[in-house]
C-alpha cells in the first residue's frame, strides 16, 4: 500500500467512548502543543472530528436510551433508532 493510499484509508472505529475520548484528549493535547508540522496538524484536526462524532452519536444514543428507560419502556441497544 502506498503512502498516499494509506493516508486515504479511515481510521479505526474507537473501542468505546471513553477509548474515543482518551484518543481525542491525546489529539488536543498534541495540537496545543504547537509542535505538530501542518500537515499532521490537519490531519489531527480531521481525526479529531470523527472522533468528536463518535462521542456525539453514542451520547445521542444514550439519551434515547434513558428516555426510553424514564418511560417504563425498556428496549435492547440495537433496537434504538
Amino acid at each position: 500500500m502506498t503512502k498516499r493510499a494509506s493516508a486515504l484509508a479511515a481510521p479505526p472505529e474507537p473501542a468505546s467512548y471513553e477509548a474515543a475520548l482518551e484518543e481525542l484528549d491525546r489529539l488536543v493535547q498534541a495540537m496545543e502543543s504547537s509542535q505538530l508540522p501542518l500537515d499532521q496538524l490537519l490531519e489531527a484536526f480531521r481525526r479529531g472530528m470523527q472522533l468528536l462524532n463518535h462521542c456525539r452519536s453514542r451520547l445521542d444514543a444514550v439519551e434515547v436510551q434513558v428516555k426510553v428507560l424514564e418511560e417504563g419502556q425498556l428496549k435492547a441497544w440495537g433496537d434504538v433508532s
